[in-house]
């Protein structure tokens, strides 16, 4: 069960994993523990000494994690006052963050499925809407389920890309023009 390859990539030897958008991600997220730090974040804790106590980390640990989901874009800093006190700062998702929750369901529903701990399962997700559990699932544009065997990763098709991309030489992605030597038949060698 694999995903199948097509254009420069299904030459897998001409193209490195460096720059892949796992990488890239993997990259954003940072340690292991600043994904825990977010994942606190979709608990609705925003201020520092909650995140140190419920986390249970040095204020160091905790402090290094927010800088870096700060810069990666993942959570803002926006300052707030007590009466009396100095000011601090809650720490909120961001859009970039807010989005990545379909990826973090599916660490969740991974993690209990096929590591649930001593106890068995400990977690169970569903919808306020309707009660019905909540899955992370693939699904083509069409809504079909999507196994591993039936992805193909190709170069970018940039005048069928949802996101405005183009023939103007623009990057997919929406980062403006793509990198040198980068066209939509033969994106860089970095994937």
């Amino acid at each position: 069960m694999t995903i199948a390859l097509e254009g420069h990539f299904a030459d897998r030897d001409a193209w490195s994993m460096q720059n892949c958008p796992v990488a890239r991600t993997l990259a954003a997220l940072g340690p292991p523990s600043a994904v825990l730090v977010l994942s606190e974040a979709y608990f609705g804790t925003n201020r520092f000494g909650d995140f140190v106590r419920n986390l249970a980390m040095t204020e160091s640990a905790v402090t290094a994690r927010l800088r870096h989901l700060v810069k990666a874009g993942l959570l803002s800093r926006e300052p707030y006052q007590e009466p009396g006190q100095r000011t601090r700062y809650e720490y909120h998702l961001t859009k970039m963050g807010q989005d990545l929750a379909p990826t973090l369901v599916g660490l969740m529903e991974w993690g209990e499925t096929y590591l649930p701990g001593d106890e068995g399962r400990q977690v169970r997700l569903t919808h306020a809407g309707c009660g019905k559990a909540v899955a992370s699932q693939v699904r083509c544009a069409d809504g079909h389920d999507v196994g591993v065997d039936e992805i193909i990763m190709g170069p970018p098709k940039l005048d069928e890309d949802p996101d405005g991309g183009g023939p103007n030489g623009e990057n997919p992605n929406g980062g403006g023009p793509a990198r040198a030597g980068q066209t939509a038949d033969r994106p860089s060698r970095n994937g």
